[in-house]
């Protein structure tokens, strides 16, 4: 037997290798957002290169023209967010650490991206209500990947920042499985989960969530269309 058959996380990597070498190949710009963020020190939770061009290729087929994105980190998925959208698209991500924030500035700029995306710096439940107050939005699609014990309420504005037919997407949802533990102390865990109920019952909502394993490890999204 060989050690990737023996060893689930292997070949978990392995199959997320050869699905990205075919179909969301790294280029320049990619690359030198991770290795700045790297060199940052930044943690290393960005998503996936094919997660990645999950969320291009649903701002495309969305055809969004302007995107939220909550939760920056070094730029990394907002690089494949804006690339996605037309020249006169905009992009805003919200990112909590002045540190992150300038690190991603610097990678979408090398990117050739700052004329269609901004991050902005604070916490987000700060921000958010800035962004009404200014007019930004509606949006047409919203990407949540930040603090997730605070998931419930990324979601809740996300649809004050939409309208009918927005598509909202939220990272990390399966907690390694520990989504189904109800008597859980894990905030991140009890924020997901507050989060799925508030999806579930809202009828303004239509969605699903899907589990994932990869380079990393075992986790999922969620997916939801405004509806109303």
């Amino acid at each position: 037997m060989t050690q990737n058959a023996q060893d689930p996380q292997a070949r978990w990597s392995a199959v997320d290798a050869y699905v990205t070498d075919l179909l969301a190949p790294a280029d320049e710009a990619l690359t030198a957002a991770l290795a700045a963020s790297d060199e940052a020190g930044l943690p290393q939770i960005a998503v996936a290169p094919n997660q990645g061009k999950l969320l291009h290729l649903l701002a495309r087929v969305q055809g969004a023209r302007t995107i939220l994105e909550i939760g920056t980190l070094g730029g990394y998925s907002s690089i494949w967010l804006a690339r996605a959208l037309p020249p006169e698209g905009r992009l805003i991500s919200l990112e909590y650490d002045p540190a992150h924030a300038e690190v991603a500035r610097l990678n979408l700029a090398r990117a050739g991206l700052d004329a269609v995306a901004e991050v902005r710096t604070g916490a987000a439940l700060d921000t958010l209500p800035e962004l009404e107050a200014e007019g930004a939005g509606p949006f047409d699609l919203v990407f949540v990947d930040a603090d997730k014990k605070n998931n419930p309420r990324y979601v809740e504005w996300a649809l004050r920042l939409t309208r009918p037919g927005s598509v909202i997407v939220v990272d990390n949802v399966v907690r390694g499985g520990r989504v189904v533990d109800g008597e859980t102390a894990d905030e991140a865990v009890r924020g997901t989960r507050e989060m799925f109920d508030l999806v579930a019952r809202d009828p303004r909502l239509d969605a699903t969530a899907f589990q994932t394993v990869g380079v990393k490890g075992y986790d999922g999204m969620l997916v939801a269309r405004v509806v109303s």
